[in-house]
């Protein structure tokens, strides 16, 4: 029996401004599929998303959903003016009876169903209205971006329900680590088209650059071509002009399909200057705490960065990460403790709430009214790291037409209005970079390029993020806040950070059953209790842990073992050799788990 797509779009095509978003596209959403919507921010992945949920009108095409098939929509901007709270909008389609679907959705989201709408802040909004499409459940639902203002703690939790969800989904993320772990199908919307492959996420950029290095060959086979048969037409037209009119109007075709090929968008010309070298010690805080009113953020935290250090701050949302850094670049003054700054540091700062940007100034303006990249004398320029360019041409750099450049910041996407203020730090000479969730909206390439940078940036980085990913790739060390003051300094990533804090656990468990030796008879012994649940299954998954472990510290020592490492990359040195030592003592802690329990097993 043949299974009914839960939706089709059928020879669909959309334009907006005289561009085709996309045309003739026919595509089918599968029960129980999962799949991941990419492509470059402004390619249309939101536009075909809100097509698929019946939002927009498309000039020509259908779009099918089956009687009984529900299709619910995650709004980036949801409208909330007609309820009071956001309990009240999130459980609007729900019978009566089935508040506690928002309940459980907003525990694990972390927003309160009892916030007044008037109050809340965007934020709050979107986590209202993922509350909603979750607590729905439809048949098929559609998350434009949902992990945006989520902590890590809620990415893990939306993580888990969609994992064990019989629903379809579609998603459009810029985390990476999120579409790897969920998606089994990807959709790419690239200059007007779709493309599908059925597998997900962690195959796309093989599939992306083989795709492009196919158009790249055509493309220059197709040139070839048009030299010949242009060479020919000077050469041998005029000897045989009525028997090859065919052969020239083929030759004019060729020129109309090259002109009609559309060139891909290329990366933002992004680049940093660290600009004047900052003091070999750049942050020594010693005893630091603060709080507000009475809820602690850090008590007695000590901290020494380092010139090049790429620092990390993970944990919960409204756990206080902007607030110590704040405390550490000497912004805020802390409740004791001491805060002591390197010499010559000139810092710049990206905000996540983008509040350097003023809504209803031009892209223009927004440049050339930055005193510290104003030229003098000149209107249409700005400074760029010390040397005047053209404000159009600094702004096509970072992917913004001439046509956009005066357009108010107002109207631009969330990944747009990222690349703007980039634009504006990325102008100055700076040691030390702030960065509070610069993450938000941007698409994959762009990130790529944005990790490249940092990792060649001789300046010193200061990072609040919850992209996993990303963090792995930057980081050298991660401060987790846990809360209630709880500040602690891991080296390394994400996965560094996780694999420490696991080695910590089966210590402690480790202690706390080791029993001190007494000099008095023992007690008869009792009978060994067998493995619990948790215990028996944790000893079937020790064995692939073990190898996983063994398999990253061969890497990292093969790694080690190039003798110009240190003096060619010493970052990527100091990170492999902590990483390296953090493994070993993970895989030791492993191995001592899987003895106390093999033998626990044994003498059953």
């Amino acid at each position: 029996m043949a299974i009914v797509p839960l939706l089709q779009l059928s020879d669909v095509s959309l334009t907006f401004g005289g561009n085709p978003v996309f045309d003739g596209l026919s595509m089918n959403v599968q029960p129980g599929d999962r799949v991941a919507l990419v492509g470059r921010n402004g390619s249309g992945k939101s536009t075909l998303m809100k097509v698929m949920a019946g939002l927009v009108e498309t000039d020509r095409g259908q779009r099918v959903v089956p009687a009984g098939t529900s299709v619910g929509y995650m709004e980036q901007d949801p409208d909330l003016s007609a309820f009071e709270t956001l309990g009240d909008y999130a459980a609007a389609a729900l019978d009566p009876g089935e508040m506690y679907r928002v309940e459980r959705a907003g525990e694990g989201l972390k927003f309160d169903p009892a916030r007044p709408v008037a109050t809340a802040s965007g934020g709050e909004r979107r986590r209202a209205a993922l509350a909603r499409l979750m607590a729905e459940a439809p048949d098929l639902m559609l998350l434009d971006e949902p992990t945006n203002h989520l902590d890590i703690e809620a990415i893990g939790w939306l993580e888990d329900e969609l994992r064990s969800t019989r629903a379809a989904f579609v998603l459009i993320s810029h985390d990476r680590r999120f579409l790897t772990e969920l998606t089994r199908a990807t959709l790419w919307i690239d200059r007007g088209q779709v493309r599908r492959q059925e597998k997900g996420f962690a195959a796309f950029e093989a599939w992306r650059d083989k795709t492009w290095d196919e158009e790249d060959l055509q493309r220059h086979k197709l040139n070839r071509k048009i030299k010949a048969e242009a060479r020919w037409a000077v050469e041998g037209i005029s000897a045989r002009r009525k028997r090859n009119q065919g052969r020239v109007r083929a030759l004019q075709e060729l020129r109309a399909e090259r002109a009609a090929q559309i060139t891909r968008q290329g990366a933002a010309a992004m680049a940093l200057s660290s600009g004047p070298k900052s003091g070999r010690k750049v942050i020594e805080a010693r005893g630091l705490a603060h709080a507000f009113a009475d809820k602690p953020i850090v008590k007695g935290f000590d901290l020494t960065v380092m010139r090049g250090d790429r620092v990390a701050f993970v944990g919960p949302n409204g756990v206080g990460k902007t607030t110590l850094i704040r405390l550490l670049t000497g912004e805020m003054a802390p409740d004791a403790g001491s805060v002591k700054l390197g010499t010559n540091l000139v810092p710049a700062v990206f905000d996540q709430t983008r509040a350097q940007l003023d809504p209803d100034m031009s892209l223009w303006d927004s440049l050339t009214g930055d005193p510290q990249m104003r030229v003098s004398g000149k209107a249409d320029q700005v400074m760029v790291r010390g040397q005047p360019k053209h404000v159009v041409g600094y702004l096509k750099e970072f992917l913004f037409d001439e046509a956009r450049a005066r357009a108010p910041v107002r109207s631009l996407s969330g990944g747009e209005k990222a690349r703007l203020l980039l634009a504006r730090i990325m102008a100055r000479e700076s040691n030390l970079l702030v960065l509070d969730e610069p993450t938000n909206d941007l698409d994959v390439e762009t990130l790529d390029l944005l990790q490249d940078i940092l990792g060649d940036y001789d300046g010193t980085v200061l990072l609040i993020s919850h992209d996993r990913d990303f963090i792995d790739r930057v980081a050298t060390t991660t401060i987790a806040m846990e809360g209630r003051g709880c500040a602690t300094v891991y080296a390394g990533g994400w996965s560094d950070y996780q694999a420490q804090t696991g080695a910590e656990e089966v210590a402690v468990r480790k202690a706390a059953k080791a029993k001190p030796k007494v000099e008095e008879a023992k007690p008869a012994k009792t009978p060994p209790k067998g493995l619990s649940f948790t215990e028996k299954h944790r000893l079937e998954a020790l064995p692939d842990e073990l190898a996983r472990l063994e398999g990253e510290i061969a890497k990292l020592e093969a790694l080690l073992a190039d003798p110009e490492l240190f003096t060619r990359e010493p970052v990527k040195f100091r990170k492999a050799t902590e990483a390296l030592s953090t493994r070993q003592e993970a895989l030791a802690a492993a191995e001592d788990e899987w003895l106390t329990l093999a033998e626990k097993a044994e003498s059953t």
